[in-house]
């Protein structure tokens, strides 16, 4: 039979994320591989979806969503990420932060064009480039700080670069990029005049006073870069899939073109919701969220020291990283499946974040879980 799968997709692999999670299923474990916050969805937003199904937004919306979402949204991003947008040009929600990055990617590269992706890197990124026939070109960032400068992207740029993938604050490290290292950042996009796709969609959980910036509030870079964030994280929504992105006229039209293909539109009551918990929710409400957060990377940070994974204390995010070279096992797959054996609790392989060996002592730890459920996982990661 002459039938087979497509070229392209056999460069793609499952996410070894969402594998860990059937792995911890299979023992009935604790998930702390999977990025599922399971703490309670804000009020606001559960009324405002209630409201809007029952109001009667249960069809299409425009390919770019709802006014309400988008007007919500503009004010949003003027007032925290400092980005003059407007709700009619320059922003479009898809279906979650990763659809809206789908999105921009189909719109804005073509296939061949390579792309900076910062090590260690979220999977989905790399096998998002990969299904749009880019090129990733990796650059390392070390621990504990993953400090980075635009010398250190110098060797990798060609003729083909179009574009750079950062993550602040950055899932599996942490990493939260400072002004100075943004600058540096816009310094260089300039210069070499690509794109800067920036996933923001940990922007609300910063820890220990630092300070989150936009790339796309800096006048030097705002027309070259895609600003990608969403609510799956900070309203505990994940499987609502509402996220969205911010753009010049010129790409965000586009981008919106093809969301319109690819996805239709985002749900649109669950845009209603979301709008309501964007428009309602105070600020004190992102600051006890991020106090909840520190305090939770405490607990399993003191957990991993005091059973020696030395844990790489994350700036930001809900994530970490530790070091498992202890353990049994040649690679990080057969560490974590050790951990999963020994405690019931799933990590991710580090694997999962670089392209070649350079992860195989690391495993990562979601700590987004409610407390009597992080309690359990501490209690078991001390059979170890």
């Amino acid at each position: 039979m002459n039938l087979k799968v497509s070229d392209r997709s056999q460069l793609i692999i499952q996410s070894e994320i969402r594998n860990m999670t059937l792995e911890c299923n299979k023992v009935q474990g604790i998930n702390l591989a999977q990025g599922v916050c399971d703490l309670d969805v804000p009020e606001e937003v559960i009324r405002g979806a209630h409201q809007g199904m029952k109001e009667g937004f249960n069809q299409y919306t425009r390919y770019d969503g709802l006014p309400i979402i988008r007007n919500a949204l503009a004010r949003k991003v003027r007032a925290f990420n400092r980005i003059q947008a407007d709700a009619e040009k320059n922003i479009i929600v898809s279906a979650g932060a990763t659809g809206a990055f789908y999105c921009a990617c189909m719109a804005l590269l073509n296939p061949g064009d390579e792309v900076i992706v910062l090590e260690p890197y979220y999977g989905y990124h790399v096998n998002t480039l990969l299904a749009v026939g880019a090129v990733p070109t990796y650059v390392r960032l070390e621990p504990p700080e993953w400090r980075f400068t635009s010398e250190m992207l110098e060797p990798v740029v060609t003729e083909r670069t179009k574009g750079i993938v950062i993550n602040t604050p950055a899932n599996p490290s942490g990493k939260v990029f400072s002004e100075a290292e943004i600058h540096d950042l816009a310094d260089f996009a300039a210069e070499h005049d690509i794109f800067i796709f920036t996933d923001e969609i940990y922007e609300y959980f910063v820890y220990e006073g630092k300070g989150h910036l936009s790339p796309g509030a800096l006048d030097k870079i705002k027309d070259r870069t895609i600003t990608i964030s969403g609510y799956s994280k900070t309203f505990s929504i994940t499987g609502w899939r509402i996220g969205y992105c911010v753009a010049e006229e010129e790409w965000a039209r586009m981008i919106g073109y093809i969301n319109d293909l690819i996805y239709v539109c985002a749900p649109s009551p669950l845009q209603v919701g979301v709008a309501k918990g964007v428009a309602e929710l105070p600020d004190s409400y992102y600051r006890s969220l991020c106090r909840t957060y520190e305090q939770k990377r405490k607990q399993i940070c003191d957990t991993l020291q005091d059973i020696g994974l030395e844990p790489y204390v994350p700036q930001g995010a809900y994530y970490v990283l530790a070091n498992v070279k202890s353990l049994p096992g040649k690679t990080s797959k057969e560490r974590a499946m050790q951990i999963l054996k020994r405690t019931g609790i799933a990590s991710v392989p580090g694997s999962a974040f670089y392209h070649d060996e350079a992860g195989e002592n690391y495993v990562r730890f979601c700590f987004a879980k409610k407390d009597d459920v992080l309690e359990r996982a501490c209690g078991n990661l001390c059979k170890l």
